[in-house]
């Protein structure tokens, strides 16, 4: 789940935190340069969801149509229990689908382009930006910091603009939304 500053994200114990950094201008996700480890000034990204979405772009990729649960965590480097659960929620949620026996494996329930980032973290973490567990709108706040409510909810709306667009077709080709890509053009964004 994606929460407000200082709570802990879930499954982060497991396999330490993955969290991304917001830009201090567009307030849009932004990754850091470095492989598996970002910092986030107001959203953290859960290791389940992290891997989440890890897992499902390699089932978007596979040329052969399933992929076993063993590929996946050896592709992403995921550990397998873990990945178990990932993957029974993924297919709970009806954006993937299995099969057991030899020729088992996983496969996505959709097409790649009608699965969304957001599609994924909602399946795994559920909202995707709550505070204290609350969904913003049912927060209210006394007195001058009345105001900060519209401030996480300004933040939503602009986290669902970026991970209800991308998809993971996107992902895969490489080939951004525009709006993703004249985003990260902005230097701040990095820093």
């Amino acid at each position: 789940m994606a929460t407000v500053a200082g709570a802990t994200a879930a499954g982060a114990a497991v396999a330490g935190r993955y969290t991304c950094r917001l830009s201090s201008g567009a307030g849009v996700p932004m990754p850091e340069k470095r492989w598996g480890t970002c910092i986030m000034t107001l959203m953290r990204l859960s290791a389940r969801a992290d891997y989440a979405l890890r897992a499902a772009i390699e089932l978007a990729a596979a040329s052969s149509g399933h992929v076993t649960a063993d590929q996946l965590a050896r592709a992403q480097q995921i550990p397998g229990k873990f990945l178990e659960t990932i993957l029974t929620q993924l297919r709970r949620a009806g954006l993937i689908r299995s099969q057991r026996g030899p020729d088992g494996g996983f496969w996505l329930a959709r097409p790649a382009a009608e699965i969304s980032l957001a599609d994924i973290i909602r399946a795994i973490d559920g909202q995707l930006l709550g505070v204290r567990g609350e969904r913003p709108e049912n927060i209210t706040y006394p007195g001058v910091a009345e105001p900060l409510q519209q401030v996480w909810i300004a933040l939503r709306a602009n986290e669902r603009a970026v991970l209800e667009q991308v998809t993971l077709a996107d992902i895969v080709s490489g080939n951004l939304p525009d709006t993703i890509r004249h985003l990260t053009e902005n230097p701040s964004a990095w820093v």
